[in-house]
This record gives C-alpha cells, structure tokens and sequence, in this order.
C-alpha cells in the first residue's frame, strides 16, 4: 500500500491511501483510491473497488481499517466503470454502511445488474463470438472460463448515476467527470485541480504498461477503436500532471502516454493490414491469431474483440470491406 499526499497547502493536506488488492482472473493488482478519511471537511471517497471475492473483500477491508476506515465509513464510492474488477464489491460497501455509489450513466445498469441491460450484452456477445469466426471449442473454453468466474461482479448496488461534466463533491475540491468510452461504454475519469496541478482518477482509459483492450471487454460500445482514439484525445486535452490508473502505479506524463496508445494502435492499424493482405480474405479470429497466436481465459474473448476493433474501423475508413456471404462469421477483404 503506497501513501500519497495529492493535494497540500499551508492549511491543509489531503491523503489519498493507493491500495493494491490481487487479481488472478484478469489483467492483474487492481488500483483502488482511499480518500478523506478521518477528515471532518471531506466525504471518507473510494475510487473504484477491486473484484468480489472472498479474499479481496477481506484485502479490501484489512487495508481499510488499517487507516482508520471500513465499509460502513466509506461516504461514496466512484466508479470509472462496471467490470468486475473495479466495481465488484461496491454492493458489499454500500450495504456496510449506505454509501452512494457513483457511476457513468451508460455503466449504471451493468452495476445495478439490471436484467435487461445484463441479457442483452451477453446476447450481444455471443452473436459476435460467432460474428468474428470463433471455433467452437475455443467458445466452449471461454465460456467455460467465464462460468468458472460467476459471481465475480458481486452483488448489486444502489447507483447514482452520472453525466460527462457533472461534478463530485470530494471536500476540498470537486471532481469533474469526463466521459472517456472505448475500453467501456461508460468508462469516466474523475478529474480535478487544485494548487496548479491537474490530476484524474482514469481507470482503465490509460494504463502505464498496458493497452487497455477495446472491442471485447464491452461489446455494447460501437465503433470501439474510433471512440477509444477521440477518448485518447481527450485525455490529451485534459494536460494532466498526474493520472491514476486502475491498475499499477501512478502516471506522471498522462498526455504522452495517452500519444503512445495511439501510435500503438496505429501500429495495430498497419499490422492488421499486412494480415489481410497476406491472407485475402480473414475474419477478427484469423486476425487475432497472426497478431496474438493462441488465447487462453479471458484473451479468447479480448484477442479477437481487439482484431474486430480495428477491422471495423478500415472498413468505417473505406479501406476495407465486408464479404457478401451466407456464413455467421464476417469476412473482411481490401476495399
């Protein structure tokens, strides 16, 4: 658990706890956010919330107590966005103490496990499993993965939701939420300034080793790869100093980090030309496996999602086209 102090004057000082809980099932430590407790002046605030299971609830809670806070004294919770490891135990909070739960409007129905909005992007989902060319064994080992991993979401929560530049109360300050979709449809930063510095809790949308995946970690965003670069963009026109990312450590050059991203993904771009030009025709699976060779767990799900990512955006640029066939699964060829 690493002490930061954020925000310090002559009159006060602001401590936000970054807390490290285990993540075996996904893409590793989650980062969590503790700020304002035992502080008169500020609401007790936890940015995002680690996965629900038994062990990192009780991780979650021993790192809690150990600065001098618990469950039923966390205020509010903010969430960047609905998946399990960064909103899983927001139900368990809220029903310690009555916290309010906060998150993007388009993620609020996946965090209060709205029926309607769960069924429908798990059809959706499986539609593309067909759609991007999977094999039939290899959905029966995703989906096998993904049923070993029930209850990972936790159980519901109460939610408030939230627009893009509406603001959150956090004492000293308020934070302004910036609408960043592509990894997640309702993926948000948790953007503030104080003392000249501008900083942001941003989750998912920039990670400082990683690319956040886009196309299969949330199937109802449309155009995925597209709204990802504008939400990359944004980032840049935010000129943070500082952001803090739901996985690792803080990132102290935000604007060139999010430039990388993208040049990443314009890389990706040419790569997944070179594939089609070297195969004709291909679909997102083919793609994925000249990309990322074989997928295990929860990549066979993001590998192709990825590759359908960018297929979709050459054939949005004209570059590509769609194949005018009678099979499930989409073939793409040169424009």
């Amino acid at each position: 658990m690493d002490d930061t102090t954020i925000c310090s004057s002559d009159r006060y000082a602001l401590v936000v706890y970054h807390i490290q809980l285990t993540n075996a099932a996904f893409e590793g430590r989650n980062s969590v956010y503790l700020l304002g407790v035992g502080d008169d002046d500020a609401p007790t605030t936890l940015v995002d919330t680690g996965i629900a299971t038994p062990d990192v609830e009780s991780e979650l809670r021993d790192a809690l107590d150990a600065r001098g806070a618990s469950f039923a004294a966390v205020d509010q919770v903010l969430l960047t966005h609905w998946h399990h490891d960064h909103a899983g135990l927001a139900g368990a909070i809220q029903a310690d103490g009555d916290a309010t739960v906060y998150i993007h409007e388009a993620d609020a129905p996946m965090v209060s496990q709205d029926a309607d909005a769960v069924t429908a992007m798990e059809t959706k989902q499986a539609a593309y499993l067909d759609q991007w060319g999977m094999p039939d064994d290899k959905q029966a080992e995703l989906n096998d993965f993904l049923g070993t991993h029930d209850g990972l979401q936790g159980q519901s929560a109460d939610v408030t939701p939230l627009s893009d530049g509406d603001t959150v109360d956090l004492g000293y300050f308020e934070a302004e939420v910036v609408h960043l979709p592509g990894h997640a449809a309702g993926l948000a930063a948790y953007a503030f300034e104080r003392d000249g510095r501008r900083e942001a809790f941003v989750g998912d949308a920039v990670l400082p080793k990683y690319t956040p995946n886009v196309g299969g970690a949330d199937v109802r965003v449309k155009r995925p790869l597209q709204q990802y670069l504008d939400s990359l963009q944004r980032v840049e026109s935010l000129d943070l100093d500082r952001a803090w990312p739901g996985h690792r450590g803080p990132i102290f050059a935000p604007t060139e980090r999010a430039r990388d991203i993208a040049a990443h993904h314009d890389d990706r771009t040419e790569r997944v030309l070179d594939v089609v030009r070297d195969q004709g025709q291909v679909t997102a699976w083919s793609v994925s496996a000249a990309l990322f060779g074989g997928l295990r767990h929860i990549h066979i799900l993001h590998g192709p999602g990825e590759a359908y990512a960018h297929l979709d955006h050459l054939v949005h640029e004209g570059v590509l086209r769609e194949v005018d066939d009678a099979g499930p699964a989409v073939r793409y060829e040169l424009a």
